[in-house]
């Protein structure tokens, strides 16, 4: 900001200073006045704003200083300003322009952010974003900021917020270079002063009832319902604009609160519907089953960071970003990570729900004692041993593997286990066997994927694994990436493809759903610990 300016804002300054001492002092009939030429003196400063180099970059800030000025407006005046429009007018414009000459900040570019060394993310806790899981922070949101960090070559630190209204509130507030909370790109909100980065993920907008509950089937039916959305969220915005065209719509706005509360509401029955995106219904579907899409209000919206308004320059940086990780594959990776949980399955959502509660406790210690003998995530082992025997130590299956982890008699013998039916055995053998099957994996193969293929191997054989191997390299796929694996699997079921390997036929589609079904349930178990544990950044 330049020298005459500031000195022209301070003088504004100081006039708006005596006048509102003035209004103050006066009656109303001296307010009126002083209104007017206070828009006078902000046409003036418009002059000036347009007279500048950086006009657009200048007009965003403008507008995030007013939203942040009627803010702190709000906190410090007494009630009987608040509701005095020309005053509160004429207050906001006063804090507008000390904003401009107190804290004139300009545009950052990305190698300040570099310099700095750091990454600074506002954010909310959900599993859709991120949470605090068994190996630490973990979600999707979580996910693509570290692979974004890792691009720019800093680290990433998250400030926490309860809710996306104090979400943006923060990110206009330039408290951090991003906001990311699941959020959809929404024009109205660019015209508000905020700025959003490239999309990088395709959602619809859905109506979210309770399954044998209201199920409206369009926008006119809604209006009987108790409908709840989240206050000033993007979800509302559409709704008032939906609200032209049909007059009935109504609806109730939740303060302090966001999505993925109100969408346990209405599982509680406490509502009857609530707006969220695919991605959010898709994940919380894992934790409350009865969770049904009435129907789509909006397609193909796309999900987008909000940027500081002294950091837009980083949306360049994210749009060369998602072409890196599009081109190397890493994006498929991670939505198939989060997203990818095959055709949603009402019963037994349900029954690994009610057997978290009356199963789970009891074993989790176990769980935990064979995960740290063995290096192995507890929720991992968890998971398995579910999708192995449901957690009943008495299972047994037409081909004879037995107990909680479904050991065969010659694996339980080679692990060392006695007793397939002894609980503790068999989830020691199992965990062990796991822990075996993992570390003669390729060492190629790295991350999560090592799990992927040592499960995978758990349940066709790691002579069937090795066969599919070769077979992907055959195929000039990628044998070290779970993505390409699980689609050549499957194939070992085809003599065209089998008569050539070394261990013959397998039933190649069951160990691809067997990872699948083990990965959604570890992924409800890491985010059920929300409730036991806060993420408070780092």
């Amino acid at each position: 900001m330049t020298g005459s300016l500031q000195t022209t804002l301070r003088r504004i300054t100081k006039l708006l200073v005596k006048l509102i001492r003035q209004a103050w002092a006066f009656n109303q009939r001296v307010i009126l006045p002083l209104v007017d030429f206070c828009w006078r003196s902000l046409l003036d400063l418009n002059i000036l704003v347009n007279t500048s180099e950086n006009r657009d970059q200048l007009r965003r800030w403008t507008m995030t200083s007013l939203m942040r000025a009627e803010r702190r407006l709000e906190t410090v005046l007494p009630a009987s300003f608040k509701h005095n429009w020309p005053l509160k007018t004429i207050g906001l414009l006063l804090l507008l322009l000390l904003l401009f000459v107190l804290l004139p900040k300009g545009d950052s570019s990305v190698d300040d952010l570099k310099e700095a060394g750091e990454l600074v993310v506002i954010s909310r806790e959900s599993p859709t974003t991120l949470y605090l899981g068994d190996e630490g922070p973990a979600g999707p949101e979580y996910d693509y900021l570290k692979s974004f960090a890792e691009f720019l070559g800093v680290d990433l630190r998250f400030e926490m917020r309860d809710n996306d209204q104090q979400v943006l509130s923060a990110i206009s507030d330039d408290e951090g270079h991003v906001a990311a909370a699941g959020m959809t790109f929404y024009p109205p909100l660019e015209d508000e002063g905020f700025i959003f980065g490239p999309g990088y993920q395709e959602v619809d907008i859905e109506v979210v009832c309770r399954r044998n509950g209201a199920r409206p089937r369009n926008i006119e039916e809604l209006s009987d319902l108790e409908l709840v959305v989240v206050a000033d969220s993007t979800y509302e915005a559409r709704l008032i604009e939906l609200q032209e065209e049909f007059t009935d719509l109504t609806w109730e706005s939740a303060e302090d609160t966001n999505v993925d509360n109100l969408l346990q509401l209405v599982w509680r029955k406490e509502i009857d519907c609530t707006i969220a995106n695919s991605s959010e219904v898709n994940i919380k579907r894992r934790f409350y089953p009865e969770l049904e899409v009435a129907f789509t209000l909006e397609e193909n919206q796309t999900l987008a960071w909000n940027l500081s308004p002294r950091w837009e320059a980083l949306s360049d940086s994210i749009g060369q970003w998602l072409s890196a990780i599009e081109n190397d594959g890493t994006l498929l990776v991670l939505q198939d990570r989060h997203y990818n949980t095959g055709e949603f399955d009402y019963i037994d959502m349900r029954t690994f729900i009610r057997r978290m509660k009356s199963r789970l406790p009891l074993l989790t210690p176990l769980f935990e004692k064979a995960a740290e003998k063995y290096d192995i995530p507890w929720t991992l082992l968890a998971a398995q041993a579910y999708q192995e025997s449901h957690w009943d130590r008495r299972a047994r299956s037409r081909t004879g593997v037995r107990g909680i982890m479904m050991l065969t008699l010659e694996t339980a013998k080679e692990m060392g286990v006695k007793s397939r039916l002894n609980v503790v055995q068999s989830i020691m053998g199992g965990a062990k066997y796991l822990s075996r099957l993992e570390g003669r994996i390729p060492e190629n193969v790295k991350g999560d994927d090592r799990w992927w293929y040592a499960l995978a191997a758990y349940n066709v054989g790691l002579g069937h694994l090795r066969d599919a191997l070769a077979l992907a390299g055959d195929l000039d796929l990628n044998p070290d990436s779970w993505l390409d694996l699980k689609g050549v699997l499957p194939l070992l079921s085809q003599k065209k493809y089998y008569k050539g390997s070394k261990y013959g036929y397998a039933r190649g589609t069951e160990p691809v759903t067997y990872v699948r079904q083990v990965r959604n349930y570890q992924n409800i178990l890491r985010a059920q610990i929300i409730s036991k544990q806060g993420f408070h950044g780092g």
